[in-house]
C-alpha cells in the first residue's frame, strides 16, 4: 500500500465516523467492529494507526480481557513505525485474534474509500 499524506477529506470523514462509533457506549462488539474498521482505513497513516490501537486498548481493559492488553501495548509500539515505513498487513483488522503480520480481505466500501483516497492496494 502506498501512503497518500495527509488524510484525504472522505477517508478522513469515514475513519472520524469509525472512531466515534467506536467510543460511544454501546454493544462491545459493535464498539469494536468500528474499531477495526477504522484500523483498516488508518494503517497508512502513522497517527492515525497508533490513535485506533489507543482505543482498541481502551477497549480491552474496560471488557477486561488481557489478551487483548497484552495485544494493543504491542501494536502501539510498531503502529507508528509499521505506518512510516509502509510495512503492515492490508485490511488487518488490528485486533489480537488477527496475528500481527496476517493481511486480510478488505470490506469493499473501506477498499473503495482507500483507493479513492490515493493508497495503492497491494493484490
Amino acid at each position: 500500500m502506498r501512503r497518500p499524506s495527509p488524510m484525504p477529506p472522505a477517508l478522513l470523514k469515514a475513519f472520524t465516523a469509525e472512531m466515534t462509533a467506536a467510543r460511544t457506549p454501546g454493544p462491545a462488539v459493535q464498539r469494536w467492529r468500528a474499531a477495526e474498521r477504522a484500523h483498516i482505513l488508518s494503517q497508512p497513516w502513522p497517527w492515525p494507526h497508533t490513535r485506533t490501537h489507543t482505543v482498541m486498548l481502551r477497549l480491552a481493559l474496560r471488557d477486561r480481557y488481557v489478551h487483548e492488553i497484552i495485544g494493543q501495548l504491542v501494536r502501539l509500539a510498531v503502529a507508528a513505525p509499521g505506518s512510516a515505513a509502509r510495512k503492515y498487513p492490508d485490511g488487518n483488522t488490528g485486533c489480537t485474534r488477527a496475528g500481527l503480520t496476517t493481511p486480510m480481505p478488505i470490506p469493499n466500501d473501506l477498499a473503495a474509500l482507500l483507493r479513492g483516497g490515493g493508497v495503492a492496494l497491494r493484490p
